[in-house]
């Protein structure tokens, strides 16, 4: 029967995942919700030149934010901003050349970020990559690991402090409704053991995002976090890194709008303070972390284990 329960859940949330899915729950939108002004305040937002971290910019920068582009590449970077400024009015916008793989980097980008700027209001973790071959970068991490859980880790660590000094402060994640076929594996956090599957090894830093998300949520009570699924949004990053997926179901996909819309809502409602810290989100609403059967499920232990460990490594790599 648990089975049973598990399969009906998953073909309901595939569904879900869907244009289809979001136009379904658009209907329950409350639209004054996002109807605000958010002139004063600034946003961080990684992953910024494509897909839905650009959604997510142009729509809080037509709002009026302050927002701080961090992406890999910078010709696509300036053309994001380029972009937003002619679409939103906002010249506001600004460009932080940062690749998340790189943890010593990350390290002295928010470092130095901390230094020029008094105060950051919401922190979008947006940026991330599937690598669907084994590859490891400079410092000896997998790569897919180094970019969508370390580099995270250490951003958002870094950042804690400015976020603190601000008005109701904010911290976003996208995950991924993939992290539902995933427990936390704490004794293979870099999927170092059997066979590689790209597509695994995503869901699984997926996982511990949220877990991440769950524990910080705990220690620091003054700042409101967050992870999201934004559903199967039509962006260049799934183009590439699932070809297969996309010419199968491109015309299910969501748009990158679609899929930005929980993103802007969780950065910039009332309505989503109104929600404890640490949940996990889909179409602004909270969603359950596990499927009914509880396999996925870590103990507070092993989650506290997790975050420890990552803590360690984070260190390793810090500026002294």
């Amino acid at each position: 029967m648990s089975v049973y329960r598990n399969t009906i859940w998953f073909l309901k949330g595939i569904h879900e995942y869907t244009r289809g899915g979001y136009e379904a729950a658009s209907k329950h939108f409350v639209e004054k919700d996002l109807d605000v002004s958010v002139s004063g305040k600034s946003f961080m937002i990684t992953g910024a030149n494509s897909g839905i971290g650009k959604a997510a910019a142009y729509m809080i920068a037509k709002k009026g934010g302050t927002v701080h582009l961090v992406c890999r590449n910078k010709e696509r970077a300036e053309d994001a901003k380029a972009d937003i400024i002619k679409e939103s009015g906002n010249k506001d916008i600004h460009v932080h050349i940062l690749d998340l793989s790189e943890p010593r980097k990350v390290w002295e980008f928010a470092e130095a970020f901390k230094k020029k700027h008094k105060s950051l209001n919401v922190l979008i973790n947006n940026a991330g990559c599937m690598v669907n071959q084994h590859e490891v970068n400079a410092e000896g991490l997998e790569m897919n690991f180094a970019c969508n859980t370390l580099g995270t880790f250490i951003l958002t660590k870094s950042l804690i402090p400015l976020l603190e000094k601000s008005s109701n402060p904010r911290v976003i994640t996208v995950s991924s409704g993939g992290m539902l076929v995933q427990k936390l594996h704490l004794d293979d956090l870099q999927s170092e053991q059997g066979r590689f599957n790209g597509t695994m090894v995503y869901a699984q830093n997926k996982r511990q995002q949220v877990v991440m998300t769950e524990e910080w949520a705990k220690v620091h009570s003054n700042i409101h976090f967050s992870v999201m699924h934004p559903g199967w949004a039509d962006t260049p990053a799934v183009q590439s890194a699932m070809p297969d997926f996309y010419r199968s179901m491109k015309d299910k996909l969501r748009t990158a709008d679609q899929g930005a819309d929980t993103v802007v809502w969780l950065a910039v409602s009332e309505a989503a303070l109104a929600h404890p810290s640490g949940l996990f989100f889909q179409d602004r609403s909270p969603v359950p972390t596990h499927l009914p059967l509880a396999w996925t499920k870590t103990s507070p232990e092993d989650k506290q284990k997790f975050i420890n460990i990552l803590d360690d490594l984070a260190k390793t790599f810090q500026p002294h």
